[in-house]
């Protein structure tokens, strides 16, 4: 299924952020005003092709009825496998004194959290993020733009069972954290040192019971305030950055 943006403003925005768009498609009837002469000198820069169609053509594309006359078809995102991922992990710890951070979501429904993660992930230095191929958030515009271009930088990878996954990650040794606020062990007392793999839960539920029972231990952030917790693509920043801040101590 093709993944557009609707609007004028969304798909100006979708250009600066790099978004690969494939076509631009402009309703027959559209008024031109600046965002549109705007959004038609991007696409020249870009050399993405704009098509003149009904609007009824985009009233049956569009998923929110908010297209204003004009939608941009983006490109499929060319996912990498789990190999090419443990590929760079391995290469990237024999370089890196023996660390190396894979990170795992586990059904991470939100496209903007996962562009977020996805940020998180490349500051730190993951060497890639692993997402299951069904009911989980795939790449998108709004990962895209949450990522700030990280998803250029990084590799992603989409597996079919994440337990088996964790299981074949175990056999080239690395060690399985699965992130938990039930966990009995803060994150800065378990460690994070090594080859290490991240697991992340759904935003509602966290942690599937067959992925927890994959992680070699299960770690949680410390709280103290009131609110409840934090956020998916926060609390992944802040166990990424405690890896990283150990492994770097003990470098």
């Amino acid at each position: 299924m093709a993944d557009y943006v609707e609007g004028k403003h969304p798909i100006i925005e979708a250009f600066r952020a790099g978004v690969p768009i494939e076509r631009v498609l402009m309703a027959d009837n559209l008024k031109r005003d600046g965002l549109v002469s705007d959004m038609l000198r991007k696409a020249k820069a870009a050399g993405v092709s704009v098509e003149t169609v009904r609007r009824s053509d985009l009233d049956a594309r569009s998923e929110r009825g908010s297209h204003q006359g004009v939608m941009a078809q983006v490109a499929p995102f060319a996912y990498v496998n789990l190999q090419d991922v443990v590929n760079v992990a391995l290469q990237q710890a024999q370089e890196r004194d023996g660390r190396a951070l894979v990170i795992i979501l586990d059904h991470i429904t939100d496209a903007g959290n996962l562009g977020a993660i996805l940020r998180s992930a490349e500051v730190v230095g993951a060497s890639g993020v692993i997402l299951p191929n069904k009911r989980s958030a795939r790449v998108n515009a709004a990962t895209y733009k949450s990522s700030a271009g990280a998803v250029s930088r990084i590799p992603i990878a989409q597996v079919a069972n994440v337990k088996q996954t964790c299981e074949r990650l175990k056999e080239d040794g690395f060690w399985i954290a699965g992130a938990s606020e039930k966990a009995p062990d803060a994150i800065w007392d378990a460690n994070m040192k090594g080859k290490m793999v991240l697991v992340m839960g759904n935003e509602g539920e966290g942690l599937a019971r067959l992925t927890q029972e994959a992680c070699d231990f299960l770690v949680a952030l410390p709280q103290v305030g009131q609110v409840g917790s934090l956020n998916v693509a926060q609390a992944a920043t802040a166990c990424m950055f405690e890896w990283l801040r150990q492994n770097l101590q003990s470098g």
